[in-house]
């Protein structure tokens, strides 16, 4: 007798394309569809587990001579970045376009190989497609815009090939606004916003129905955002700032905001942005993201939040660890008697609400 079918998750947020290009061999591609008993997410952790799909980043990672060595004090999230040390430069534009090539062709080739396993998706009928025939759906994202060029030639090639999602930044500075460094505790409101160029990307985005993703711009470019864009406004992978006061978490003006905009709230299951005191510790309960998932449906409403795993990308609690146990979240949210619809609204329907709203 088969076992039923864990409930569906569609995810805000995963980094699994940059582990499978910094990993050593070539065959990236098998690597995900076989699993290799690494990482945090591959194609058997996925259906173990009721990952159904999500956006999968692409991230170039700044220039290894020029990032900031650790201090003793710090500690090291998995991007390699310490807490409240200086902020890398970014890459230039001819590695950031070669890198997110290369990124972009792994997931083509995931699909390729996958024998139907796996889909790219341009739109909510595709997503709804591979939900209904088991493929794991997956959404082109972009995580800081250094590959696109200042005339935004590059991001009308790239949403031709597939991009749904862009971050303008990532936590760096670049050409097109300012992100949040890693610190906690501190207020996300860290120097200015969006440039003039910025600016232009965002409205380019919107002519393109390309979702904009506010996670890690600080507040004034978040503000800027909310001002021009006529889309609504998304945070793919981020938690609440009353909770945990980490730059890089939401207040609850921000979160106000994209309730009014029928906007999206993905809670990101970063241990450092989960806890109170900000320390990357793997025993941080699971609950704790539930907890963030809770404080966001007294403001957002329940129409407005989701998840965005960060898987990949971050320490996540010990005792979920990789995709494989997505239901263990379902199992807190049953137990604190949340009703079905509402477990599905949190699991996949509001990622597909907001995402039909973006690309329509």
């Amino acid at each position: 007798m088969n076992s039923p079918r864990p409930m569906p998750f569609f995810d805000g947020h995963n980094d699994v394309l940059l582990r499978l290009w910094k990993r050593e061999g070539a065959d990236a591609p098998r690597a995900f569809l076989d699993g290799e008993g690494k990482g945090q997410l591959d194609l058997p952790m996925a259906v173990q587990g009721g990952f159904a799909g999500g956006l999968f980043a692409i991230f170039v990672p700044s220039p290894k001579a020029q990032t900031p060595a650790p201090r003793a004090d710090d500690t090291v999230p998995v991007s390699g970045t310490a807490v409240g040390a200086p902020m890398p430069p970014p890459p230039d534009l001819v590695t950031a376009q070669a890198a997110v090539t290369s990124m972009a062709s792994i997931l083509i080739r995931i699909e390729q190989q996958a024998n139907g396993r796996v889909r790219i998706c341009r739109n909510v009928q595709d997503i709804r497609h591979c939900m209904e025939t088991g493929a794991l759906a997956a959404v082109l994202h972009i995580e800081g815009a250094e590959a696109i060029d200042a005339q935004l030639e590059t991001l009308d090639v790239l949403h031709q090939a597939g991009l749904r999602s862009l971050g303008p930044v990532w936590s760096r500075q670049n050409a097109f606004g300012h992100g949040v460094p890693f610190r906690c505790p501190s207020s996300p409101d860290i120097g200015p916003g969006l440039t003039d160029l910025g600016k232009d990307l965002i409205r380019a985005c919107n002519r393109l129905k390309i979702l904009i993703d506010l996670s890690h711009l600080n507040e004034r470019g978040f503000w800027d955002v909310a001002e021009l864009s006529n889309a609504p406004l998304v945070a793919t992978h981020s938690n609440a700032h009353a909770l945990s006061p980490h730059s890089r978490n939401l207040t609850d003006r921000q979160l106000g905001a994209i309730r009014d905009s029928h906007g999206m709230v993905g809670v990101n299951y970063a241990v450092s942005f989960l806890r109170p005191d900000g320390r990357h510790d793997r025993d941080t309960p699971v609950a704790l993201i539930i907890d963030h998932a809770e404080h966001m449906l007294k403001i957002v409403g329940e129409d407005g939040v989701g998840f965005g795993s960060d898987f990949d990308g971050a320490m996540i609690p010990k005792d979920l660890g990789t995709a494989a146990s997505l239901p263990a979240l379902v199992e807190v949210m049953r137990a604190r008697g949340y009703a079905e619809p509402l477990i599905e609204k949190l699991c996949y329907r509001n990622w597909l609400r907001v995402l039909e709203r973006t690309w329509a």
